[in-house]
């Protein structure tokens, strides 16, 4: 069985148990698993698909830099993040935040502050395919 990888890009299903495994210690009295899920819609327009494209060997350095931002802020234990690539269904997972700390408050603020930090610098891409056929690369 592969090592575990706490910053990951793959194209295979995520699965939530093993980020929260790794991140979670016993000085931790919280665990914050954000799922960030392929909806079918956006805006009000129906979608039938995602799809995200990733650097990976650029992508992974940088979710490690947003999780050394987010310790420098907060009192925080560890943190992972997986990333799909490839097609998702409406339903599938996309990405997984996991963050561990010793009070909740501290937890849920650095999961969002990871979740907006990959937003705006990883260099991961999402395209949406609409369900009239269409298809559209989002920021």
């Amino acid at each position: 069985m592969p090592e575990f990888q706490p910053f990951l890009i793959t194209h295979q299903p995520l699965d939530p148990a093993p980020l929260v495994a790794y991140a979670q210690a016993p000085t931790d009295g919280a665990v914050v698993t954000f799922t960030g899920v392929a909806r079918n819609h956006v805006a009000g327009r129906p979608t039938a698909s995602l799809s995200y494209e990733a650097y990976a060997e650029m992508a992974v350095p940088v979710l490690e830099q947003i999780a050394a931002e987010a310790a420098e802020r907060w009192p925080i234990g560890r943190i992972a993040v997986h990333h799909r690539v490839g097609t998702l269904a409406i339903g599938e997972t996309a990405v997984l935040v996991v963050v561990a700390a010793p009070h909740r408050q501290e937890a849920f603020q650095a999961a969002a502050y990871v979740m907006d930090r990959i937003k705006e610098i990883a260099p991961i891409w999402k395209q949406e395919h609409w369900a009239d056929g269409a298809a559209e690369w989002r920021e």
